[in-house]
């Protein structure tokens, strides 16, 4: 299905609200845990506590990012502020691996030496963090927005917080039943390792859009052989890099072409082919008519491990013909 590509407000406004409304029920919830953690004396209660607290982190980091992305590019950044979404996905992804991390090394120190804890009380507060993270999540995971990377990664830190909730009911309910507390520390363990996973993935994909590397679902080889498919009069492509910029696709590439009776035909029908078969609406395509003869021509950066990288070159796309 095609994305939608455009810098329209609309989808940015929406963005805004779902995060402005998930971080004034996520800040809240959270200081009622902190206090409810501390009297109760339930580490299941204080890791939920302790994920809200990075979920209101992110979600602020996130809105602001959602507000700077709106700003018009200018000589200095062409491309506006687009990417400061991707950093923020990095630095919540990254604060959600830390805090897990240290939930695991308290849980540890709670083997050591058990503590008591109020069921009664940890309970009901779980229940109602449980009721404001389902709020918050549904906010943040409805509707085309999920797409965003951005919106994605604070969905992704309120999701750890319904495992919280959901982690600290059960503890709860064991400890008003056997009085067996060992559960609150195990639990709290799961949940982080669940989060953890999911967070090391977001962590994986923020890094690849910051270092500029294609997304994971661009097949570079068959994007070459379905446009030399698609339009005859390509012979070779080659210099193919394509990166992200805030979830928007941007391409350059390098096509040998037959000398066309119509250039700029010829060039809408290649963008065409881009943007209705890979969603590319921002490609720069440079059509040359000679052999690329350079000592990178066969330097296909995105397809390094590709046995047939070079042999595409060599022989072009002559068999279409």
């Amino acid at each position: 299905m095609p994305h939608d590509h455009s810098h329209s407000h609309l989808p940015q406004d929406a963005n805004a609200r779902r995060l402005l409304i998930a971080f004034a029920i996520t800040a809240t919830f959270m200081l009622i845990e902190v206090i409810g953690g501390l009297i109760s004396g339930s580490l299941a209660l204080l890791a939920d506590a302790g994920h809200m607290l990075t979920d209101a982190a992110a979600l602020l980091v996130a809105l602001l990012a959602v507000q700077f992305a709106r700003r018009p590019p200018d000589a200095h950044r062409t491309f506006g502020w687009l990417r400061l979404t991707t950093l923020a996905a990095f630095i919540n992804a990254l604060a959600l691996v830390l805090i897990t991390v240290f939930i695991f090394w308290e849980a540890i120190q709670r083997f050591r030496t058990p503590q008591p804890v109020a069921g009664g009380l940890m309970l009901g507060i779980a229940i109602a963090g449980l009721v404001a993270n389902l709020l918050a999540f549904w906010m943040l995971h409805r509707g085309s927005e999920e797409k965003n990377l951005n919106v994605r990664a604070a969905a992704l830190h309120v999701m750890g917080d319904l495992l919280g909730s959901v982690g600290a009911i059960v503890a709860a309910l064991v400890i008003l039943w056997t009085g067996w507390t060992p559960i609150d520390p195990i639990l709290s363990i799961l949940v982080s390792a669940l989060v953890l996973r999911s967070a090391w993935r977001l962590l994986r994909e923020s890094v690849n859009e910051l270092l500029e590397g294609a997304p994971r679902s661009m097949d570079v080889a068959a994007l070459k052989r379905k446009l030399g498919s698609a339009v005859p009069e390509v012979r070779d492509i080659h210099h193919v890099h394509i990166w992200l910029v805030g979830e928007k696709p941007v391409m350059t590439l390098h096509v040998r072409v037959v000398p066309p009776h119509d250039h700029d035909a010829l060039l809408q029908r290649i963008h065409h082919f881009l943007a209705h078969e890979y969603q590319i609406a921002h490609a720069t395509v440079q059509m040359e008519y000679q052999p690329c003869s350079g000592l990178d021509c066969n330097l296909h950066t995105l397809q390094p491990a590709s046995g047939h990288a070079h042999h595409d070159h060599e022989h072009g796309h002559t068999h279409h013909h």
